[in-house]
C-alpha cells in the first residue's frame, strides 16, 4: 500500500510571509554582499551621470570664460566678461523679473486654486474621478502643443478672444503683440497648464488623512474653516512643501510654453532665463555668452534646491 504525502497548499499570506522573510534575510546580509551589489550597479549609474550631467556642466562652465561661436576650439579667453555683460543687460534683468513673476503667480494663484479643487474632489463621490481627469488633462498635453493652442486662442484676427470681442462690437486686441498684455497671457497659460498636477498631489495627500480626525473636529464644534486650517493644512504640510518646490523649480526652467506663444517677444518683454539663453546664446551662436547664462541659471536652481531641501524639507 503506497502512502501519498499531503503537500500543504500555500495561501497568499504564506507567500507574503515568505517574501518578507527573504527581504529581511537580504537586509541582514553581510557587508561584503552589499558591497558586491553596490560595486555591480554603481559604476553604470556613475558612468551615465558623468557623461550626461557632470561633463556637460563642466564644459558649460569652461566655455563661459571664452568668446566662442561654437566652431573649432575656444581660444579667445575673456574671463568674467560674459558674466559682466550678462548682469548689465536690461533684457536679462527683464527675464529675471519675469521668472520671479511666474513664481509669484504660481504660489499665490496656481497652488491655492489646486488646493481648493483638491479639497472639493478628494472624497470618492460619484463624478469626482471625471472632474479630476478633466482638470489633469492640461498637464498631460505637451507644452509645445498647449502653446500652439493658446496662440490660436489669443490670435487677434481669428482666435477665440477676437470672436468674443467682435460680439460686443469692439476691436479685438492683439494680446501677444502688446508688451503690456503678453506676459499676463503667458501667466494665464502657466496656471491653466500646471494646476492639475498640483491638484493631483494634494488629492493624494488628502486621502492619506484619517477621516476620524474630521469627525472629531465636527463633534467639537469646529467650523469648516477651522477644520481646514487646524486639521487639513498641518497634516498636508509635507505635500504642500513638495508642491511649492516643484512650482518654483519649474518656474525657473520655463521654456516650452513661451517659445510657441511669443518666442520671448514682443521687444523681449516675455523673456525667461531659459528663453534668453536660447535667443541670445544658441540662435546668435554666442556659445560662450549662452554658457554664462546657463551657469547662472544652474547656480540659482542648485542653490534653491539644496537650500529649500535643507531648511524646509529636512524632516520630510
Amino acid at each position: 500500500m503506497h502512502s501519498t504525502a499531503v503537500v500543504p497548499r500555500r495561501t497568499p499570506v504564506d507567500w507574503w510571509r515568505r517574501l518578507n522573510s527573504g527581504l529581511h534575510a537580504e537586509s541582514a546580509a553581510p557587508i561584503g554582499g552589499r558591497l558586491a551589489i553596490a560595486l555591480l550597479f554603481l559604476p553604470p549609474a556613475l558612468l551615465l551621470f558623468t557623461l550626461l550631467v557632470a561633463l556637460p556642466m563642466a564644459e558649460a562652465g569652461w566655455y563661459s570664460f571664452f568668446r566662442w561661436n561654437g566652431y573649432g576650439s575656444p581660444t579667445e579667453f575673456v574671463g568674467l566678461r560674459n558674466f559682466r555683460l550678462l548682469l548689465d543687460n536690461a533684457d536679462f534683468r527683464t527675464a529675471l523679473f519675469n521668472n520671479g513673476l511666474i513664481i509669484a503667480v504660481s504660489l499665490l494663484v496656481q497652488l491655492p486654486l489646486a488646493l481648493g479643487l483638491a479639497v472639493l474632489l478628494a472624497d470618492r463621490l460619484r463624478g469626482t474621478d471625471a472632474y479630476r481627469l478633466i482638470f489633469f488633462m492640461p498637464f498631460v498635453l505637451a507644452e509645445i502643443a498647449a502653446g500652439l493652442i493658446w496662440r490660436f486662442v489669443y490670435d487677434g484676427d481669428y482666435g477665440l478672444i477676437a470672436k468674443v470681442w467682435t460680439l460686443f462690437g469692439a476691436t479685438p486686441p492683439q494680446v501677444l503683440a502688446e508688451p503690456e498684455l503678453a506676459m499676463a497671457a503667458i501667466l494665464v497659460v502657466v496656471v491653466w497648464k500646471y494646476f492639475g498636477f498640483h491638484m493631483v498631489l494634494y488629492v493624494a495627500g488628502l486621502q492619506q488623512i484619517d477621516r476620524s480626525l474630521y469627525e472629531a473636529a465636527r463633534i467639537d464644534g469646529a467650523s469648516v474653516w477651522q477644520t481646514f486650517t487646524r486639521v487639513t493644512v498641518p497634516l498636508l504640510a509635507p505635500t504642500i512643501r513638495l508642491s511649492v518646490f516643484f512650482a518654483i523649480l519649474g518656474s525657473f526652467q520655463l521654456f516650452d510654453l513661451v517659445m510657441p506663444l511669443t518666442k520671448g517677444g514682443p521687444s523681449n518683454s516675455t523673456q525667461t532665463m531659459v528663453t534668453y539663453l536660447y535667443n541670445f546664446g544658441v540662435t546668435r551662436m554666442q556659445i560662450g555668452f549662452g554658457s554664462a547664462v546657463g551657469v547662472v541659471l544652474f547656480v540659482i536652481c542648485v542653490t534653491f534646491a539644496f537650500g529649500y531641501k535643507r531648511l524646509l524639507m529636512r524632516h520630510d
